[in-house]
C-alpha cells in the first residue's frame, strides 16, 4: 500500500521540521513547501502555527494559505491544523486587546486562557469522544501543550446529512477545546509532534484516514 503524500505548509512561521520528522515516522511521504499547487494536490495538508494569532494569519494570507485551505475543504480534502494553526480556523482571535479576523471555518473566538498560570506548558490529559478517529487507542494518554490562548466554547452544530463535529476538551484553569474533527478538517491545540508515542499514534490515525 502506497504511503499518503502529506504537505507541511511552509508559510514562514515557526520551526516546522519536527512536524515533518513526526509525519515521516508515522508513515507518510512528507514535503515541506509553500508551493500552493503541491499543497492543493497532496493527500493531506498539515498547517502548523507558532506565535501570535495575528502574525500567523498575516503570514498565511500573504502566502495564500487561506485560499489553499478553503479550496481543499470545499473539495473534501483533509487538512490538519496544529496549535495556532488550529486557532486561526476560528472566526477571530483576541490578544492583548487586539481583535484579528480568523479564517472563519468554525464560529467562535480564541482568547486568553482563564487560568492562574499562563502559558499552559507541559503534558495534559484530554477528554475525547468515544467515536474519535484521531484519538483511537490514545484517549487515556497525555499530550504536550504550549499555549496561552485557546477556544473555550464550541457552538457549531451540524445540520442535515452532515455528522456532528467531534470535539475533544482539556482543562487548565477552565475547559478549552483541545482538538476538533469536523469532516475533512481536523485540528489539535497541543503538539502531536512533541507528544511522544501518543502523538505519533494520533498522526498515524490521521494519515490512515487519508
Amino acid at each position: 500500500m502506497t504511503a499518503p503524500d502529506v504537505v507541511v505548509f511552509d508559510y514562514g512561521t515557526g520551526n516546522v521540521h519536527s512536524a515533518v520528522k513526526a509525519l515521516e515516522a508515522a508513515g507518510a511521504n512528507v514535503e515541506l513547501t509553500g508551493n500552493r499547487r503541491r499543497a492543493q494536490e497532496a493527500d493531506g495538508l498539515l498547517v502548523p502555527g507558532v506565535g501570535a494569532f495575528a502574525a500567523v494569519i498575516e503570514a498565511l494570507r500573504r502566502s495564500h494559505g487561506d485560499e489553499v485551505i478553503d479550496r481543499r475543504l470545499a473539495g473534501g480534502r483533509p487538512v490538519l491544523g496544529i496549535c495556532v494553526g488550529m486557532q486561526v480556523l476560528f472566526e477571530r482571535g483576541v490578544e492583548h486587546g487586539l481583535e484579528t479576523e480568523g479564517l472563519g471555518e468554525w464560529p467562535g473566538q480564541v482568547d486568553l486562557l482563564r487560568a492562574d498560570v499562563v502559558p499552559h506548558m507541559g503534558w495534559n490529559t484530554v477528554e475525547a469522544p468515544e467515536d474519535s478517529v484521531l484519538f483511537d487507542g490514545v484517549r487515556d494518554e497525555r499530550f504536550y501543550f504550549v499555549h496561552s490562548y485557546a477556544a473555550q466554547d464550541w457552538t457549531l452544530e451540524a445540520t442535515g446529512p452532515f455528522p456532528q463535529p467531534r470535539v475533544t476538551w482539556a482543562e487548565h484553569g477552565s475547559r478549552f477545546v483541545a482538538a476538533v474533527e469536523n469532516g475533512p478538517l481536523s485540528a489539535t491545540q497541543f503538539h502531536p509532534e512533541k507528544s511522544g508515542e501518543a502523538g505519533l499514534k494520533l498522526l498515524r490515525n490521521w494519515i490512515g484516514s487519508l
